[in-house]
């Protein structure tokens, strides 16, 4: 059942929304206000986070919270997903292309993951993050909304042997190009740039390392989102307190 248009609050839709920063931004948003389309591969997680949410802070009878099950590496997937979650809420506000993998990798082949491995790692970061923008720009222009990108510290430097940097040096240009595109239309581009967080992703050498928690990641997501209409944060470089800046 459609939740009514004039329902309190602004639409948000997250990706990668079941774990990390994707989760720890839905609970900060559902604090915030924002009703919330959760994205994600994994059904069961999404389940599992929407009755979290829709318990601490929904208003009684009316749930602000839609889970969408959905690849977004798939346009066909990602677009019907898309569409749902206007229809649902009869609106898009924010959009926060945030789905991400990440695997070890080393070109001359001394370490990491097998290459059969990276195919997927470079298809979530880039391509998902670039239909993410492809099939929610055109809702976020009606709405003078606001797309939020999940770069990476390791996407401004050079980290040898490592692919995911270089996926995440694609995610900084293209929010450059996004934002160059959305000139004139209202839309705010945001690239947030954290430094180490502390994940499912992590590497064994990365133990000992200071890192962010996912939830330092989600007060920034919200920082962007809650400036005027006039103030567009072009980027946000985080790093935990510590965090050499070539790691």
């Amino acid at each position: 059942m459609p939740a009514p248009a004039d329902a309190p609050g602004p639409v948000l839709l997250i990706t990668g929304a079941s774990r990390g920063i994707g989760a720890a931004t839905a609970r900060a948003a559902a604090r915030a206000g924002h009703r919330l389309a959760l994205l994600s591969r994994s059904a069961d997680a999404l389940a599992e986070l929407v009755r979290e949410l829709d318990t601490s802070a929904t208003p009684a009878g009316e749930s602000r919270t839609l889970a969408v099950p959905c690849d977004v590496t798939d346009w066909d997937d990602l677009s019907t997903a898309v569409a749902r979650v206007e229809q649902h809420f009869g609106r898009l506000d924010a959009a926060f292309a945030n789905a991400g993998r990440s695997v070890a990798t080393s070109f001359l082949g001394t370490d990491g993951a097998d290459p059969a491995d990276w195919r997927d790692m470079v298809l979530t970061n880039v391509h998902g993050t670039a239909l993410t923008a492809r099939a929610t720009l055109p809702a976020l222009v009606r709405t003078r909304g606001h797309l939020l990108l999940t770069g990476s510290a390791a996407g401004r430097g050079i980290r040898p042997g490592n692919l995911y940097s270089a996926t995440k040096w694609a995610v900084t240009g293209m929010a450059q190009n996004i934002r160059a595109e959305c000139v004139g239309t209202g839309v705010r581009v945001t690239l947030l740039q954290p430094g180490l967080v502390e994940t499912g992703m992590n590497t064994p050498e990365q133990a000992d390392r200071p890192k962010l928690r996912a939830a330092d990641v989600a007060e920034a997501a919200l920082y962007a989102l809650a400036q005027p209409a006039t103030v567009d944060v072009n980027e946000l470089l985080i790093r935990p307190t510590g965090q050499h800046p070539l790691r």
